[in-house]
This record gives C-alpha cells, sequence and structure tokens, in this order.
C-alpha cells in the first residue's frame, strides 16, 4: 500500500536530500512525496521520475500544511534535514511542525544516516 511521506529540508540541505532520494529513488517511486515548495523543485530536478507534489514554502506556511495533513492522518512518515547550524526566520513554524509529527508519531528521519534506518527498517516496503 503507497505511503504519503513529507520530505522537507533548509536551504543547504536541499543537495543533501535530493541525493538522498536518488539513492532510494527504487523504494520512493511508489509513494506519494508531499514537498515545501523549493525542496519540492530541486528533489524533482534530481528525480525527474519520483511522484512529487508541492505546497507552499515553509516561511510562507508550508510547514504548516504539511503538519495539517500530518493531523489529518495524510502524511505516514517524513524526513526533514534542517540546517542545524542557520537560524532560520520560521524556527516557530518548524517547532510547530517537528510537535505535531511527535504527537501523532509519525516516524521521522532528520538527517541522512537516520532516512537510511528508516529505509532499512522496512518503512517504504508497506
Amino acid at each position: 500500500m503507497p505511503l504519503t511521506l513529507a520530505l522537507v529540508a533548509h536551504d543547504r540541505m536541499k543537495p543533501a536530500l535530493a541525493e538522498w532520494a536518488a539513492r532510494h529513488a527504487e523504494e520512493l517511486a511508489p509513494h506519494a512525496l508531499i514537498c515545501t515548495a523549493t525542496t519540492g523543485g530541486v528533489l524533482q530536478d534530481r528525480n525527474p521520475d519520483l511522484n512529487v507534489t508541492t505546497v507552499k514554502s515553509g516561511p510562507l506556511g508550508g510547514d504548516q500544511q504539511i503538519g495539517g495533513m500530518i493531523a489529518e492522518g495524510r502524511v505516514q512518515g517524513m524526513i526533514f534535514f534542517p540546517d542545524p547550524l542557520a537560524p532560520q526566520a520560521h524556527d516557530v513554524d518548524v517547532k510547530a511542525l517537528l510537535r505535531i509529527a511527535l504527537v501523532y508519531d509519525v516516524p521521522c528521519a532528520f538527517s541522512p544516516a537516520t532516512a537510511d534506518l528508516l529505509v532499512a527498517g522496512g518503512l517504504l516496503r508497506r
């Protein structure tokens, strides 16, 4: 059964997320991917065969849109590569997204290593 996965990354981490997705394109292919706008563009450029749908940019409400989808049960996992060394103007939105993911017990990964573990653990084989 296909899943809906949120894939999000801060600016400097977008290339790393696109490369991670390229390494796991076969596992991601059957699933619907929801991305914030710019992240989705970078991901789609690097992985044109993936099923990517975009919402607004994170600072313009995209993080909150994804949070709403999680609360509605429409997102079953999240891969989010934050930039731990750069301040984010929309930090409160990011914290709200993380809080919602925790409240609804959605499997999450916040680095390539933990995202690899979600794949190895079978999340994408549902």
